[in-house]
This record gives C-alpha cells, sequence and structure tokens, in this order.
C-alpha cells in the first residue's frame, strides 16, 4: 500500500475516532441534564396582595438543595388552576387545597404523598395551642363582635363573602350545614365569591358584607394585615363547622418516578427539623407533614355533594 492511503486510512480512522469520542460526551452531557431536570412546584396562595410570591424563593432554593434539582415554585390564580395546572402536566408538585386535590384525584393527575400539619387551635379562644399539631381543621363562620346575628339561621336573607366554590373552608363546608340547619344560602341569602380572605375580613369590618366564611384561626393568621384592627375584639365567630376538613396535600404527578417521589416525600418530612426548612414552611403556616391517609379526603367529596344539592 502506497503512503498516501497509508495516510488516508489513518486520517478516516482518526475521524471516526473523534466522533466517536464527541458522541459519548455528549450522551454524558444529556444523561447529566436529564438527571438534573427541573421540578416546577404551585400552591394557591392564601391572599392575593403579592407578598406571598416574595416568600416563595426559600422554599425553592432549599427544595432546590434537597433534591439536587432546579426547582421553580409558581402561584395558582385560583382552585381550579392549580388542578388544571396538574391535570395538564405543567406542574409536577402541588400543595393542593382539600377540595382542589379531590377533583384532580379524581381525573387521575394528583397523588397525595403527604398532609401537611398545622398548629392546633383553641376552639374557644381561637388561638394556637402551644405545640400541638393537628392534620384537620375547621371552617369558620365570621361576623361583627356587635352583630344581632347569633346562629346560622339568622343568615337567612344576609350578604355572606365566601371564597371560591371549589375552597372547603370557604364555601362547601359552612354551605352544606347551612343547608342542614334548614337554610340554603345559595337561594336564600346573597353571596359574593372574594378572592382572599383579608379582603373578606375587610368586607365585614367595613359592613359590605353582614357574614364571611373562612377557615378556623383566620383572625389569628392575618392580624398582621390590619394593623389598626383587633381581630378579636372586632370580628366574633359565629360558627365552627361540624365536619373536620383535611389539611392541604402535597402531591405530586402520577407518573412520576418512585424513586423521585420518596426523595420528595423524605424532603418534605424533613422540613420542619431543619431551620431553613421551617422557615420555608412558613409559607402556608404549615408545621410539619406526615404520611397521607388519601381516603381521609373522602369526606370533601360527600360535603361538595350535600352542599350542590
Amino acid at each position: 500500500m502506497s503512503f498516501k492511503k497509508l495516510a488516508t486510512v489513518a486520517l478516516s480512522l482518526l475521524a471516526v475516532g473523534l466522533l466517536a469520542s464527541c458522541g459519548t460526551g455528549t450522551d454524558k452531557k444529556d444523561a447529566k441534564s436529564t438527571e438534573k431536570e427541573k421540578l416546577v412546584v404551585q400552591f394557591v396562595p392564601t391572599n392575593n396582595d403579592g407578598s406571598m410570591e416574595a416568600k416563595t424563593k426559600p422554599f425553592a432554593e432549599y427544595l432546590s438543595k434537597a433534591l439536587d434539582k432546579e426547582v421553580t415554585v409558581t402561584l395558582a390564580t385560583d382552585y381550579s388552576t392549580i388542578v388544571e395546572a396538574m391535570a395538564s402536566g405543567q406542574v409536577d408538585i402541588g400543595v393542593m387545597p382539600p377540595a382542589a386535590y379531590v377533583q384532580a384525584r379524581d381525573m387521575k393527575a394528583a397523588e397525595a404523598i403527604l398532609t401537611s400539619q398545622i398548629g392546633d387551635m383553641d376552639l374557644e379562644t381561637g388561638l394556637p395551642i402551644d405545640g400541638k399539631l393537628t392534620n384537620t381543621f375547621k371552617g369558620e363562620v365570621l361576623v361583627k363582635a356587635d352583630s344581632d346575628i347569633k346562629e346560622l339561621k339568622d343568615l337567612k336573607g344576609k350578604k355572606i363573602a365566601t371564597l371560591s366554590p371549589n375552597s372547603a373552608s370557604g364555601y362547601i363546608y359552612p354551605v352544606a350545614e347551612m343547608k342542614e340547619a334548614g337554610v340554603d344560602p345559595t337561594t336564600e341569602s346573597t353571596l359574593t365569591t372574594v378572592n382572599d380572605i383579608p379582603s373578606e375580613m375587610t368586607a365585614v369590618l367595613n359592613g359590605q358584607m353582614d357574614a364571611a366564611f373562612v377557615f378556623e384561626g383566620a383572625r389569628n393568621v392575618f392580624g398582621s394585615a390590619f394593623a389598626d384592627k383587633d381581630l378579636f375584639k372586632e370580628l366574633r365567630v359565629l360558627y365552627l363547622t361540624e365536619g373536620d376538613i383535611p389539611n392541604d396535600a402535597i402531591a405530586v404527578q402520577p407518573s412520576m418516578d418512585a424513586k423521585l417521589k420518596e426523595q420528595v416525600k423524605e424532603a418534605f418530612l424533613k422540613m420542619k427539623d431543619d431551620e431553613k426548612g421551617a422557615e420555608a414552611m412558613t409559607l402556608w403556616s404549615h408545621k410539619g407533614y406526615e404520611e397521607a391517609a388519601d381516603s381521609a379526603y373522602d369526606t370533601i367529596r360527600e360535603y361538595t355533594e350535600k352542599a350542590a344539592e
């Protein structure tokens, strides 16, 4: 074989080797990129004044470090949009209000891996019980302290501020129990949907509304939003729902890899024992998490049916 032919063969082999080497490097890069996939977390804010958006950063940073993945936290505009986001696959992890979770679960778009824990409330004072946690809460009906409304039946013909019809405490449970008490608020009262709980309270305080459907302990949670008001003196709890409402569900896409589901679960479970994790949880006033008993959310469907009757 001539020198020229030998040189050509050698160059050809070198080119093939370089291509193979480049291909291997790309494969490794792609594998690493896949391993570092992004995760999107979404939740429904309890108020819409923009303050909660700023608080998402510590949570995103904490979860990113815990999972070794890039995490983006987004806010749902209302209860229905988080369901739609889970159903369309746009969101990987949803911190879901109970009624929204049940709706997504029925669509096979969400799987609860954990239930949140919150501070338990003293039913008499409306204040948190130090050191005691619970995985359920109640719906609460607030009126002005000097209101002549004394019981649920007195809400007949009154103006009531509510949250979305998909809110367990802000609509479903109080509506269902008012119907059981003999008053159908959907036809015998005037229900007005309001964006968030502080807005509901404001409407009652200024006399625009006679009552508001909120969650148990709302006066304590949102007290700082009313610097010139003492909510415990100016608002009175007319009624607490008899039915217990399961807390927020930490839900993931049912198709999520089993190993990643376990990693997400462990990351949330460890939050309360970590200073930065505990700080991140304040975004939702969560105090911890526990294994989800999915059947606990079945009561939501029962109440939803009663409210819709």
